[in-house]
């Protein structure tokens, strides 16, 4: 890799030499915390370690960053009041109160698909008030689209989020029929929908995940989603979940996807974060990569960079934004970047139910090492 070919220089010299000496021990700091993270489930901790980890963890804390215990591990910034009160509103038996909060949405289709998730999650746990909507408006558009998204929530509850090898035969065998009940539904949608509107495409983009759609299939469903919203960030990432590695794909079809996605976005659309979650997940998936490596070749760094650039240009209202922030703050956290990581930190902090974090381990322990780290370093006379 070649961050490890350039932290064995020797013959740099002077000031040179001490600052990338000074690297190497910051990095191979990273790499104990990492590891220290990964490790804190298999065997207990030494006090002394212990006790260090908790006065920084207190120092940290007296800074103003929120404690691990208030840490909300659910959600990846505040939730929107509007999709609260709406989610009280149809728990509640209103599901006119439902439909108003997706019409409102009008023709931004990516908001549209939001708010149709959202109330997919609700019905997933309670659908009477969706029965209802169904059976009150048989032939609407919106309400065939919620329940055709709340069939593909309720497909992948059963499967649950463990790997393969902790997934049992019948929670397949279930997930797969369930896939199947969904499909029929999102097209059923599909016909009663909008000719413009993309959202009951998207609503199968999971569905050909889990069933494995080969690829041209795939790429017929996504013809039909692109030709109605040519830059719709939530479609292009559950797109390259199908082409990654875990899915159907492999990471080089994962990251040449993110690159011409990334390439075709204007600033402040976002698609940059494409390539940093294709990195990601090849480094957590190919167990032999070194992160202190992988993360800090020049590709690595170029993406980075260029996502910067994205962010500065996007709304700071764009709730979109979040997504990008918690992805950087790990990136520059591994690429030895502190200050601009604790830059990301202060946006996020609180909120942490967002990949990188929730990927693999502990959330809180895998935040918590990243931005203790960051402000310790960054924070004179800490």
């Amino acid at each position: 890799m070649i961050g490890l070919v350039v932290f064995g220089l020797v013959l740099l010299g002077g000031a040179a030499y001490r600052f990338m000496t000074a690297r190497t021990r910051s990095l191979r700091g990273r790499i104990a915390a990492h590891e220290a993270d990964t490790a804190a489930a298999k065997a207990p901790a030494d006090a002394e370690a212990d006790r260090k980890k908790a006065a920084e963890a207190a120092a940290v804390v007296a800074l103003g960053y929120v404690a691990e215990e208030d840490l909300d591990t659910e959600n990846s910034q505040a939730p929107n009041p509007l999709d609260t009160a709406a989610v009280a509103a149809v728990t509640a038996g209103d599901w006119e109160a439902g439909a108003a909060y997706v019409a409102a949405a009008g023709r931004d289709w990516e908001l549209r698909w939001s708010r149709v998730r959202t109330l997919s999650e609700a019905a997933a746990e309670d659908d009477a008030w969706l029965l209802a909507w169904q059976a009150a408006r048989p032939s609407d558009p919106t309400a065939a689209l919620v329940g055709a998204d709340t069939a593909v929530q309720v497909a992948w509850n059963v499967r649950g989020s463990q790997a393969g090898n902790r997934t049992t035969q019948e929670q397949f065998r279930l997930f797969h029929d369930l896939l199947l009940t969904a499909r029929e539904a999102a097209h059923e949608a599909q016909r009663l929908a909008d000719p413009a509107d993309p959202v009951p495409y998207m609503v199968e983009q999971p569905i050909g995940n889990g069933l494995g759609y080969p690829h041209e299939t795939y790429r017929e469903l996504w013809s039909q989603v692109v030709t109605r919203d040519p830059k719709n960030l939530a479609a292009h990432t559950t797109a390259q979940q199908y082409w990654s590695q875990k899915w159907c794909g492999s990471h080089e079809l994962a990251m040449a996807f993110a690159g011409e996605a990334a390439a075709g976005g204007a600033p402040g659309e976002l698609l940059t974060l494409l390539p940093l979650i294709a990195l990601f997940e090849q480094e957590a998936w190919e167990k032999d990569i070194r992160p202190a490596a992988f993360y800090n070749e020049p590709a690595a760094v170029a993406a980075v960079d260029a996502a910067l650039a994205d962010l500065a240009a996007a709304d700071p209202a764009d709730r979109r934004v979040a997504r990008m922030r918690h992805m950087l703050a790990w990136l520059l956290w591994w690429q030895d970047r502190d200050a601009e990581a604790v830059e990301q930190f202060r946006h996020i902090d609180g909120y942490i139910g967002s990949m990188p974090w929730t990927y693999a381990g502990s959330p809180k322990g895998r935040y918590l090492s990243a931005r203790n780290w960051a402000v310790r370093v960054t924070t004179p006379g800490f």
